[in-house]
């Protein structure tokens, strides 16, 4: 097992040091925690159509007895595993694998469980000639209207499009040393300053962090990383547990209804009030 990162390994509490916590190498997956985390797990491979996206780790597993369907972005702890697993970056048939997995759940009732770990989605040609963004909208329009409980849980870095595609939940999660944006600093620094390097200077304006998003209302709850990782482990246990709890009381109709008045209130505050 890894061992986990601290704010004061790298800096100060500032957005970047953030930014950093979540790109560490050594920081815990998704397979890691799926691994502590639940009772046991199946993982299934491919989208029945191209082929199957290494960065998608997803299959069906136990929580206390409770099957689930688990889906996880996996980026790996060493140069070797991260250029198996695309570094993190899902191409068309990753998100396509998901979906297959979330239909499946969405068929047999079973609550959806993301993790999200990701700097975005697959870059390359042959993604966007598999339909990269049809996938990404595809999975955005089911996930909205599936009538079974999904959580959503920001473990490192949730980038773009690629991170909304496992986004779409009735709650989301962060843990502290996490972060969501619609664009990296470096991508946003180069758009508008013709100069990633200054990124750092650029990441407190993005609001990337979890104490941010909290304030905004896109995410619903900030796990503490102090401690060791079997202890974070364990905050992500009950957190999910508790989650899940809450949407045993709703039907499925209420858990669309919920799901899509959260995104349709995302920033009517700001822009509103």
């Amino acid at each position: 097992m890894v061992k986990n990162s601290s704010v004061e390994e790298i800096g100060d509490n500032s957005a970047w040091s953030k930014v950093l916590l979540a790109r560490k190498i050594s920081r815990f997956r998704s397979l890691d925690i799926i691994n502590q985390v639940f009772d046991s797990f199946i993982e299934f491979h491919g989208d029945r159509g191209i082929g199957d996206d290494k960065s998608i780790v997803g299959g069906i597993g136990l929580l206390n007895h409770q099957a689930v369907t688990i889906i996880g972005q996996q980026k790996g702890n060493n140069p070797r595993e991260m250029k198996y697993r695309q570094y993190g970056m899902t191409k068309p048939e990753g998100y396509r694998k998901s979906l297959r997995l979330m239909r499946q759940a969405d068929k047999f009732r079973r609550p959806i469980i993301c993790f999200i770990d990701t700097p975005g989605a697959f870059p390359g040609i042959s993604a966007e000639e598999n339909g990269q963004a049809e996938a990404i909208a595809r999975n955005l329009y089911e996930m909205a209207n599936y009538t079974v409980p999904i959580l959503s849980v920001i473990i490192g870095e949730g980038g773009s499009g690629g991170a909304l595609a496992l986004g779409v939940a009735n709650r989301i999660i962060m843990l502290e040393n996490s972060i969501y944006s619609v664009v990296s600093p470096e991508g946003c620094a180069s758009i508008l300053c013709k100069n990633s390097r200054k990124a750092p200077d650029i990441a407190g304006n993005l609001k990337v962090t979890a104490g941010d998003l909290k304030n905004y209302g896109i995410i619903d709850e900030i796990i503490s990383e102090e401690g060791r990782e079997n202890i974070i482990f364990g905050k992500i246990k009950q957190s999910i547990e508790r989650e899940l709890l809450r949407c045993s009381r709703l039907d499925g109709n209420e858990l669309r209804k919920e799901r899509i008045a959260k995104y349709r209130s995302i920033g009517s505050e700001i822009f509103f009030s």
